[in-house]
């Protein structure tokens, strides 16, 4: 009878410890906290379980360490923790904490490239987002063969990084967040790819084209017609003759365009010297610049000259932009009167 009794109390006294141990373990992998602000947590490429886990405690994002790391072992994903950053709180489970870094679901973000930035503008905006290195980035996207790899034409992705608000995490290589913006323009290209086709138009035809029409005008509404004037100039064989090709091909433009600037033959960009289109595209044109080349206004339309508030009036002859010269920039800005697509007095 007596050993029945010592039987008995050293049954309870393990079923005791066991739901004791329970106790201690359904806390050690409950919430650090019943409410917390979101942090960054990051976790390197080849970082151990141990070394994760105690930054975690040490962060207070888990309560514990070394339950932590039980649960990862037990789940077995003690070798599959993803590399990146994560976005935190200390009101998870440990247990949601570990899935979403086994699922590699890492913070994302928000970078907002506008319609008409160039590829270095575009590298310099990632690199202040903390999304790549300015260099590398650049290296890649004036690599040719980066180009031809992600399938566009020309001898860098110059007008083929889709001016988009992208969502992105730290850490990926500057080839797959070029390749991210090149897809973007790509799945635009397809749907207008047809129209370009029925003017005879290459792909690097209308990116260089559009990339003008959006360095020229930010009224959505002048775009079909920006186009149109352009349109109609090369149909007739008459240079382009506008400034921001002039301008992309001067290495460090201080802001002031010189006459010697519009005479310089030796600037492949400047297209009051050269016939037809330019190398290639000087920006990043959005959608609806892309749409205005391959959908352009009808019109005779052969000039336009900007009104100094954003607009632009459109001529059909000489006589008449000449006109609209004199009464837009001539009087304001000095007697000197170029005859161009968009012309401004020089400095």
């Amino acid at each position: 009878m007596k050993r029945r009794t010592l039987v008995g109390v050293a049954a309870l006294l393990l079923l005791l410890a066991a739901g004791g141990a329970l106790q201690l373990a359904r806390r050690a992998l409950a919430p650090a906290a019943a409410s917390g602000e979101q942090q960054i947590f990051a976790v390197s490429r080849g970082e151990p379980l141990a070394s994760i886990a105690a930054r975690l405690a040490g962060a207070g994002l888990v309560r514990s360490a070394l339950a932590f790391e039980w649960l990862a072992r037990w789940r077995g994903l003690a070798g599959g923790l993803q590399v990146g950053e994560y976005r935190l709180s200390p009101a998870l489970p440990p247990d949601e904490i570990l899935t979403l870094i086994a699922e590699g679901r890492v913070a994302h973000y928000t970078v907002v490239l506008p319609e008409g930035f160039r590829l270095a503008q575009i590298a310099e905006r990632l690199a202040g987002a903390g999304l790549v290195d300015r260099d590398a980035f650049l290296a890649v996207a004036r690599d040719p063969q980066t180009a031809r790899r992600l399938g566009v034409q020309g001898e860098s992705l110059e007008g083929y990084l889709f001016p988009d608000t992208y969502r992105l995490p730290k850490g990926l290589p500057p080839l797959e967040v070029a390749h991210i913006m090149v897809e973007q323009f790509l799945s635009v290209w397809r749907q207008l790819e047809p129209l370009a086709a029925g003017r005879e138009l290459s792909m690097k035809d209308v990116v260089t084209l559009a990339s003008i029409v959006e360095k020229e005008t930010g009224v959505p509404a002048e775009r079909p017609l920006i186009a149109s004037v352009f349109v109609n100039r090369l149909a007739r064989g008459m240079r382009l003759e506008t400034d921001p090709t002039v301008i992309y091909g001067i290495p460090d433009f201080d802001g002031n365009l010189r006459r010697s600037d519009l005479e310089n033959e030796n600037n492949p960009y400047n297209t009051y010297r050269i016939a037809g289109l330019p190398p290639g595209p000087i920006a990043n044109p959005g959608r609806e610049a892309l749409e205005a080349v391959v959908r352009p206004a009808e019109t005779d339309y052969l000039y336009f000259v900007s009104r100094n508030d954003g607009t632009h009036v459109f001529s059909r002859t000489y006589r008449e932009h000449a006109t609209a010269v004199d009464q837009y920039q001539k009087r304001s800005r000095g007697p000197q009167v170029r005859r161009t697509a968009s012309s401004r007095p020089l400095p």
